[in-house]
């Protein structure tokens, strides 16, 4: 995977917690999903398998069927914006699971995005999503505040699919 093909500099850094690079704006939103082994495993495959993202309705085309450094994923949003992007890394441990992409050329923003899935010492599981990004398109730059807000939202939303995911109970 060569950093020469991403729209941005520092690829990887949103494993650094706070991290930002200059000229960026960050953005940092944190979901309570549930507690438990159960929720964390289903929300760890919900994250690791694309399933949160196709269950918020955006469109995922990826190059494999799971998270994986080197996996090129398509996402369209709003059924006409494609937004390139590529897993720069991966995380599966006990108790903390999920990945990152950075954008690639063709991308309305500039930057990185991480979604996580943690369970704290008290059994309490999150989602954390994680980012830095600047506009690259016209349109995303003509957006402004509404764009950042857009981002935000849709952070959010992100934790509510999450958490509908993973506390369901098993299908019949």
């Amino acid at each position: 995977m060569s950093s020469e093909d991403f729209t941005y500099d520092d690829v990887g850094a949103t494993r650094e917690p706070g991290f930002c690079p200059p000229g960026f704006r960050p953005l940092q939103v944190r979901a309570r999903l549930g507690e438990g082994d159960d929720v964390f495993r289903r929300a760890s495959e919900a994250v690791l398998t694309w399933e949160m993202h196709r269950t918020l309705g955006v469109g995922i085309d990826a190059g494999a069927q799971r998270a994986a450094p080197g996996v090129d994923v398509t996402v369209t949003l709003a059924g006409m914006i494609k937004a390139p992007c590529r897993v720069v890394w991966t995380v599966e441990e006990p108790r903390r699971a999920g990945w990152a992409y950075g954008t690639l050329p063709g991308h309305p923003e500039c930057g990185e995005e991480a979604f996580v899935v943690n369970r704290t010492g008290d059994g309490t599981v999150w989602l954390t999503v994680t980012a830095f990004s600047r506009p690259a398109k016209w349109y995303a730059r003509a957006g402004g505040p509404a764009t950042r807000g857009l981002q935000h939202a849709y952070a959010r939303r992100c934790g509510a699919v999450l958490r509908q995911l993973s506390t369901r109970g098993p299908e019949s």
